[in-house]
């Protein structure tokens, strides 16, 4: 085992993270800017770092100072958490060569499922499905026209080295693509430092399923089940729920032996996320996360193995902690994401927490970093907490979700709990028949009305 695990990473992960190295007995380094100062993981690391300002760039993304801030502790792995540095190759390249682990997968694998098109390719020589789409990026200059129709409209311009929605456009007819294929292109560039896209068909009403999967590295691996992450705003999670509503046991039997068949292969390391569009009883593959996901919880509360623990107990070269046999699917969750924004506009919110409660009770589990008095940074992610809560089937989950948000308190900001203490109470919701435009053109209506 490791024996200082110096976390690069702030709020909410930094803590989950700093909580899972206490339990191992690894003393812990925390990093901050000089806005997170007060922050609740710099409070209880063992030791902690000032690495800048605020912006990330020259903080949380400033790898010399990240180095420098190991050198002094003594701190031989550095966890990355999710965002930031997580899923970047040269990173964990630079880790190695200054004998530092990075507790996450192989460089090899964070940069073949960073390039999404390289990643469709390794995933369908894998055995995973994958959606229709052109083998590689393409331009204006190449036959865009021709194999969007060979695909057949609507399809979907996407980023090759995107994520987050960002470089990502639907062409509904012919007349939009060339349109569709500049502006993506553009963003792509801007956003990532890369230009290229390329074309998937654009499912109707698909749901967005990911796996979870974990692998020793040596050619072990096993699954964990399914999160459903269909209710989305602008591509971005907003309500995790596992398992899923539309899943049959078989469907997730068949699909979860391929991912994790995939990974023995690859001799993947560590935590992963494959992630997948599925719609009429088929599933399509889109990305892999090599990370830690926001919405893990989901996946800890319903098989109650404990994510960011193993995580760092493999890359320490520990064995994996069940057999797939062992993996149980227990009850069902649900995460709602709580930003610190305004529920109808979704605008920022930073500001003073004048107020926190947050809820309690059996089944009921907060991962946060705020309290009373602290201030959420406008340079970050609004995140102020997610809630989690698990019952022993979706129903009671759903009737102990609507009791914790009603009495979850933040006062001071704005923030996103109006719209999930509305949501729990859809028909649509209470029904699970929803899917990735379900939650858009909700909005869109209430908005209207």
């Amino acid at each position: 085992m490791f024996d200082k695990i110096l976390i690069a990473n702030r709020g909410e992960i930094a803590l989950r993270v700093l909580r899972a190295c206490k339990e191992l007995g690894v003393a812990t380094v925390a990093v901050h800017s000089t806005a997170d100062a007060d922050a609740m993981h710099v409070r209880l690391a063992d030791e902690s770092v000032c690495i800048g300002p605020p912006p990330s760039k020259d903080s949380y993304l400033n790898i010399p100072a990240l180095l420098a801030a190991c050198e002094i502790t003594g701190a031989d792995a550095v966890h990355p958490g999710y965002g930031f540095l997580s899923e970047n190759a040269r990173f964990a390249e630079i880790l190695a060569e200054h004998n530092l682990q990075f507790i996450g997968p192989k460089a090899e694998h964070i940069r073949l499922m960073g390039d999404k098109i390289e990643a469709k390719k390794t995933a369908k020589r894998l055995g995973i499905p994958v959606v229709p789409g052109s083998d590689g990026g393409v331009g204006p200059d190449d036959d865009a026209m021709g194999i969007a129709k060979a695909i057949g409209f609507p399809v979907l311009v996407k980023a090759a080295s995107g994520g987050g929605g960002r470089g990502m456009k639907v062409a509904q007819t012919p007349d939009d693509l060339l349109l569709a294929l500049s502006t993506a292109s553009n963003e792509a560039k801007s956003a990532f430092g890369d230009a290229s896209v390329y074309l998937e068909k654009y499912l109707q009403k698909p749901r967005h399923i990911e796996i979870q999967v974990l692998g020793d590295g040596r050619g072990g691996a096993i699954h964990l089940g399914e999160r459903d992450c269909s209710l989305q705003r602008r591509h971005q999670k907003v309500w995790e729920e596992g398992p899923s509503p539309v899943l049959t046991a078989a469907a997730r039997a068949k699909i979860g032996a391929t991912c994790a068949k995939a990974m023995q292969d690859m001799k993947y390391l560590g935590v992963g996320t494959i992630e997948f569009l599925f719609e009429e009883g088929e599933f399509y593959f889109i990305e892999m996360n090599t990370r830690i996901q926001v919405e893990h919880p989901v996946t800890e509360m319903i098989t109650d193995i404990d994510l960011v623990l193993e995580q760092i107990r493999i890359a320490a070269g520990g064995e994996l902690p069940a057999t797939q046999d062992e993996v149980a699917i227990i009850g069902h969750a649900i995460e709602c994401r709580v930003n610190a924004e305004n529920p109808q506009t979704f605008r920022p919110s930073p500001g003073r927490i004048t107020q926190y409660h947050p809820p309690g009770g059996l089944g009921v589990r907060i991962d946060s970093a705020v309290y009373q008095g602290y201030v959420i940074p406008p340079y970050y992610d609004s995140l102020v907490g997610k809630l989690i809560v698990h019952g022993k089937t979706r129903a009671e989950c759903l009737m102990r979700l609507r009791r914790a948000l009603d009495e979850m308190v933040v006062e001071g900001i704005e923030t996103t709990l109006p719209l999930f203490r509305a949501l729990v109470r859809e028909p649509g919701i209470i029904d699970g028949d929803y899917h990735i435009h379900w939650l858009e053109q909700y909005l869109a209506g209430e908005a209207a009305n």
